[in-house]
């Protein structure tokens, strides 16, 4: 008995198609997606090296968004540069290998950066409602231990979709409608049964951004009762200040992630695919080119290191 085309045992190449219906302006799409890649790159690497250079900014605050930053650069570098090839060289061909690496990573930087913004609100609560004890609870050993933690629970939990993809047979082509390979993406391709694969994204989705997203419901609305018994109007409106980069970032990040997520299960026949595709890309380089944009102009400290940086001197200088 042979099982012609199956993953399993004779897995054949991919083939990315891009953009569905909008085939012919992939070079024109390829200027705005570069022009962000880029802002991504140069944002992030100059955010990184400011918190190594700047003494004043060796603070956990500072540390979670050099994660942040760090998880937003290894994003974009394993998808963007892929998709920009195939917008100006239509270089559509991808290894079945290739194509299960590049999702695992996708999906594993995604649950990071979902899980460093629960850090991050986890941090403000922190340093609003104990502030005396900030220094003492979040330890640089501690830090270290939480962001590894979520490093992990993200690669655990998507190493399955790696499995889940690679059973599946796929015997009436491998063309996938998609600029990066996506877990449902490559799934919806195969002829097979996948309700598995579906509700163990379904799964994912839950223990991951529905466990963040209440971490930083419950901490910002400990937050909000905290800087509401502030006594006075200048001591609110100066607590809550260095939380409003945070709530930037985390809108930024969530709103493209929850169309995307929803629109593969619920709103196929209703939003048009080359929409859900533009989005699902977006998802992937708006928030790292946004995310040290918003920090630069909302935070005091990084402005300073800014203009110092351009002074020549160091925050620790006189």
């Amino acid at each position: 008995m042979s099982f012609p085309n199956s993953s399993s045992l004779a897995p054949t190449p991919f083939t990315l198609n891009g953009i569905p219906s909008l085939e012919a302006l992939h070079a024109w799409l390829s200027l705005p997606f570069c022009t962000m890649f880029v802002i991504a790159m140069v944002g992030n690497c100059g955010l990184l090296y400011l918190i190594c250079r700047e003494q004043l900014l060796h603070q956990p605050m500072y540390y979670f968004l050099a994660m942040l930053s760090s998880t937003d650069l290894a994003l974009c570098s394993s998808t963007v540069p892929r998709m920009l090839l195939l917008f100006w060289l239509d270089f559509r061909e991808i290894s079945f290998s290739t194509c299960l690496v590049q999702m695992f990573f996708v999906h594993t930087l995604t649950g990071m950066e979902s899980g460093v913004l629960m850090l991050m609100a986890l941090d403000r609560y922190v340093a609003i409602c104990y502030p005396l004890r900030y220094s003492t609870i979040l330890t640089n050993p501690i830090i270290v231990k939480i962001g590894l933690a979520t490093f992990l629970r993200g690669a655990v939990l998507v190493i399955p979709f790696t499995f889940l993809t690679k059973r599946l047979p796929f015997c009436h082509g491998h063309a996938i409608p998609h600029t990066y390979c996506d877990h449902m993406s490559v799934a919806k391709v195969s002829c097979g049964n996948i309700k598995i694969n579906a509700v163990y994204g379904l799964m994912v989705a839950i223990l991951i951004g529905g466990f963040d997203i209440l971490c930083i419901s419950a901490s910002y609305t400990v937050i909000l009762r905290t800087v509401m018994s502030l006594s006075s109007a200048e001591a609110q409106h100066k607590a809550f200040s260095t939380c409003t980069a945070h709530i930037t970032a985390i809108i930024i990040t969530y709103v493209p992630a929850f169309f995307t997520f929803f629109t593969h299960r619920f709103g196929g026949h209703t939003i048009p695919h080359h929409v859900h595709i533009i989005i699902a890309n977006l998802y992937l380089v708006q928030p790292p080119m946004m995310n040290p944009i918003v920090y630069g102009v909302k935070t005091k400290q990084i402005r300073e290191a800014v203009v110092r940086l351009l002074g020549g001197k160091k925050l620790t200088d006189p």
